[in-house]
């Protein structure tokens, strides 16, 4: 089945989700790859950095989806060095590109929009992972995992068009 065949909620997913990737996307029009890994406000956060972020934590709820929450890991376990190493998603590193980076964001998007057009159940839960932020002993359905991914993805399209309208005065809207 390809994405393009789809109706009723899984096509609804895919068009919200296909929505707040572009926005998220269109952040980063004509700059270069300095311009992406800037900082533009008292925030760590680039546009760059924004992208990977999003690309990873898609990457990791998907997975997610299929395998449970030992794919992400128990993030009370976490270690200074594991939040070190966590915190490079959020900014461009040396020989990183933007385009290297949009090109990954499309590779895990493709791979999210053929999970929802496969996946037999979006009603199948798994357990959260271990974080101060989950409440324990609580489980998501995929359709509340894809909800998550782009509600994360539209509050990061914000994010990023702050930073660009602070990078140079360009807009996604208005």
């Amino acid at each position: 089945m390809t994405t393009e065949s789809l109706t009723g909620e899984r096509a609804d997913l895919l068009e919200m989700l296909a929505k707040h990737r572009h926005f998220l996307r269109f952040t980063t029009r004509d700059l270069t790859d300095e311009q992406a890994g800037l900082r533009t406000t008292v925030s760590e956060l680039c546009l760059g950095g924004l992208i990977k972020h999003v690309t990873a934590a898609e990457r990791n709820w998907a997975a997610f989806i299929v395998d449970g929450p030992s794919v992400m890991g128990d993030f009370t376990a976490m270690t200074e060095a594991d939040w070190a190493r966590r915190a490079d998603d959020f900014r461009m590193l040396p020989g990183e590109t933007l385009a290297g980076v949009l090109a990954e964001y499309a590779e895990v998007a493709r791979r999210t929009d053929e999970l929802v057009a496969t996946l037999p159940d979006l009603g199948a839960t798994q357990p959260l992972p271990k974080a101060p932020w989950f409440q324990a002993e609580t489980e998501w359905s995929a359709r509340r995992v894809l909800l998550h991914i782009m509600a994360e993805t539209a509050q990061h399209a914000g994010h990023a068009d702050i930073i660009r309208e602070s990078l140079d005065g360009a807009k996604s809207m208005g």
